[in-house]
C-alpha cells in the first residue's frame, strides 16, 4: 500500500510505502505547482528505469558478468492535444561498463524490456512504442 499526503504548496505531495520509503511528487511551477518533486508521468517512466535494470542486474549476474557502472536514460514523447496525454513513444538508453559480453548485455536488454517488465509491458498496453539503444563501454552494440 501507499500513501499519499500533500506536504508543501496546493499540489507537492509525498508518496510513502509501508516501509517508510517516500519520494516527493510536484507539478511544474508554469502549472501552479512548485517544482518540488517529480511530474506523475515522470515517476512512469522512472518505474520503468528501475524494473529493467534489476532484471537486466539480476540477467548480467546469473551470466556471471561484472558490471562496473550501469546508467539508464530515459525520454519519451507523450500524445498531443488529448487528456489524458498517455505516452507515445519512449526511447531507452542503456549504458554498461565493465567486463560484460556486449551479446550477453545486449540480450539482459532486450529480455528485460521485451518480456519481464511489467512495466514496459503496462506502457506497451496503453499505447507506447518502445525503443531502446544498448552501449557496452561505450560502443553500442545490437542483437
Amino acid at each position: 500500500m501507499l500513501t499519499a499526503e500533500r506536504t508543501h504548496g496546493d499540489y507537492g505531495m509525498t508518496i510513502t510505502d509501508t516501509t517508510g520509503n517516500s519520494m516527493q511528487m510536484d507539478i511544474p511551477l508554469d502549472q501552479g505547482g512548485e517544482g518540488k518533486g517529480m511530474r506523475p508521468m515522470q515517476t512512469v517512466l522512472a518505474a520503468l528505469c528501475g524494473c529493467s535494470a534489476v532484471d537486466v542486474v539480476s540477467i548480467l549476474k546469473k551470466q556471471k558478468q561484472t558490471l562496473s557502472s550501469f546508467k539508464i536514460s530515459i525520454d519519451g514523447e507523450r500524445e498531443k492535444d488529448k487528456e489524458p496525454a498517455m505516452w507515445e513513444t519512449v526511447q531507452i538508453v542503456f549504458e554498461l561498463n565493465g567486463e560484460v559480453e556486449s551479446n550477453k548485455a545486449f540480450r539482459a536488454v532486450k529480455l528485460s524490456v521485451d518480456k519481464y517488465c511489467s512495466v514496459a509491458e503496462t506502457v506497451r498496453r496503453a499505447g507506447a512504442t518502445i525503443t531502446y539503444k544498448v552501449l557496452v563501454n561505450g560502443v553500442e552494440v545490437s542483437g
